[in-house]
């Protein structure tokens, strides 16, 4: 960035610049839609009441809440261990545990989440994030598991099968020695674990298609904040082997050589579907929350633009200058719709779009602007 001092432009040292904010989140609607999709097998924004889990470890922050309302699952790492917390749920033939849908077999889902890592997160990815999985006996025997697990800053899938000649051979839970491993590159090319991304929410959507049996026509896929990052196709999770469908989706934060500080991240918004789940929906006119001001002196003003598109090519409303702190309700009074939407006063109605941010000291400085990120779609009514 540089300012014209009139001999051209004069590039300025990092710490006089601001520093490049980012949309921490937005309000969404409440109640959301998710609540009543017939394709949602289970949804948890970590408000009460507490959802039955077969397994729940560590406590609900009620300080850390998508939107800034109710609270998260806590990912709490004391310095040098492997963290606390997780939310293991059940469903369809699982032969065990707290059953949701109990009887019904699945073969392709999706599950989406957003995580929040605390500002100024260091150390790379904590190796466990989540993973979907085929239980097929009471000791947790296991035909497939869809692990997504930090690869350096990045986050990758890690696709592995328990079954051989269409029989499992798996015996217990992680029976690595029974595993056949599928692949875990290429990584995500969105560095979710790096100190740049940390303290916002981002949304992470997974998708798993168990294989026709007989066939390598598998998949497995990962978007990050809108985009899909990375994937695996042609996969052979199952074989011929057809008794049991993915039946267990759980949130983890095992790390496993140990947290290099005392470190938080957040989980909220947690939905595991048989369709595409999608990042939040707001109402037309949604009240956007910006990270909050780091730079020198004190902040004097924050812009915002939304796009139709994750490249930015069809920008569609401009923010006039803002001076409230962190928060404003996108519409014609704080800035102008354009493009194809410069004769409208709010958003269409089921559309998903982009936002990047920048912001001005008092010295009179701004950011860089932001990637565009914090994808949203709007109501459809």
């Amino acid at each position: 960035m540089g300012i014209v001092l009139g001999f051209g432009p004069v590039s300025l040292p990092a710490e006089v610049l601001p520093e490049t904010p980012r949309i921490d989140s937005l309000i969404a609607l409440r109640p959301s839609p998710i609540e009543t999709d017939p394709a949602v097998i289970w949804y948890d924004d970590f408000n009460d009441p507490e959802k039955p889990y077969t397994e729940s470890q560590g406590k609900i922050d009620t300080s850390q809440g998508y939107g800034g309302v109710g609270g998260s699952m806590l990912s709490f790492y004391k310095k040098g261990t492997r963290g606390a917390g997780n939310r293991k749920v059940f469903f369809g033939d699982s032969p065990t545990g707290k059953v949701i849908n109990r009887g019904q077999q699945y073969n392709e889902i999706y599950w989406r989440f957003y995580v929040k890592h605390q500002y100024g997160w260091t150390g790379g990815g904590p190796a466990k994030l989540s993973r979907a999985t085929s239980i097929v006996s009471p000791n947790w025997a296991q035909a497939m598991i869809a692990h997504v697990w930090s690869s350096g800053e990045a986050l990758t899938l890690d696709p592995a099968t328990g079954v051989r000649d269409n029989k499992v051979v798996t015996t217990r839970y992680n029976d690595f020695d029974n595993l056949r491993w599928l692949g875990n590159k290429p990584a995500s090319r969105f560095r979710l674990h790096s100190t740049e991304e940390s303290g916002r929410w981002v949304c992470v959507e997974i998708r798993v298609k168990l294989n026709t049996p007989g066939k390598k026509d598998g998949l497995n896929q990962l978007w990050i904040d809108g985009r899909l990052e990375t994937e695996r196709k042609e996969l052979d999770w199952r074989g011929r082997y057809t008794e049991h469908g993915i039946n267990a989706v759980f949130l983890e934060t095992y790390w496993n050589k140990g947290s290099p500080v005392t470190q938080s991240r957040w989980i909220d918004h947690f939905v595991i579907s048989t369709q595409p789940i999608g990042p939040v929906v707001s109402s037309r006119r949604p009240t956007l929350i910006k990270t909050p001001y780091r730079g020198p002196g004190r902040q004097q003003a924050w812009q915002v633009e939304i796009a139709a598109d994750s490249a930015g090519e069809s920008v569609v409303w401009t923010s006039n200058l803002i001076e409230a702190p962190e928060r404003i309700q996108i519409g014609s009074d704080t800035g102008r719709f354009i493009g194809r939407l410069s004769d409208q006063t709010q958003l269409e109605a089921g559309h998903v779009y982009f936002i990047r941010v920048r912001q001005q000291s008092t010295n009179g400085t701004w950011s860089a602007w932001s990637s565009w990120h914090q994808p949203f779609k709007s109501q459809s009514k």
